[in-house]
């Protein structure tokens, strides 16, 4: 067998319909389009489109829940950033570090709605930490390290309305 003596299995290939090439073809002026508007010409997509009328998809009401309004936007810190960032002398390891703490050494930008240490890394030196949260591999860690961790307890103001209707009176 040679690869110029290959040919594909008869009956499983078609040639192609060539358009556009005279009235005797069957598919010669408008190509199988109809005549004018839009659709007869290439590159159209009018998915949904209904005329000028009110779509479908628009006609209908939203529903569902998005809790991205109340998710909380947490700032992460790891075992090993937090160990580099002692080893360099930016924070001391006897006194308490807290978030802002954090932010004047550098090892984070901003603090946004807290910080949460992960447990990422090795972490030797004893740390009391004020924090918002923290993995349970991360408080093992520095737990075992002879530290300890004090949560911040964030107030939530609960969320009012526009209409009126459940708030307190």
């Amino acid at each position: 067998m040679k690869l110029n003596a290959l040919q594909p299995k008869e009956g499983s290939t078609k040639k192609a319909m060539r358009v556009g090439r005279g009235i005797g073809s069957g598919k010669g002026k408008t190509s199988g389009s109809g005549q004018k508007g839009q659709k007869s010409r290439s590159g159209v997509a009018i998915k949904g489109f209904e005329g000028g009328q009110m779509p479908l998809e628009r006609r209908l009401p939203k529903f569902g829940f998005n809790n991205k309004k109340f998710a909380t936007n947490l700032v992460e810190v790891s075992l090993g950033k937090l160990q580099a960032a002692i080893d360099s002398k930016k924070l001391d390891a006897k006194k308490a570090i807290d978030e802002k703490a954090l932010k004047e050494a550098g090892v984070i930008n901003n603090i946004k709605d807290g910080v949460k240490l992960l447990g990422t890394g090795t972490l030797s030196a004893k740390v009391e930490l004020k924090i918002t949260k923290a993995t349970a591999s991360a408080k093992a860690a520095v737990e075992k390290a002879g530290g300890k961790i004090d949560f911040i307890v964030r107030e939530v103001k609960p969320v009012v309305r526009k209409d009126g209707k459940g708030a307190k009176k």
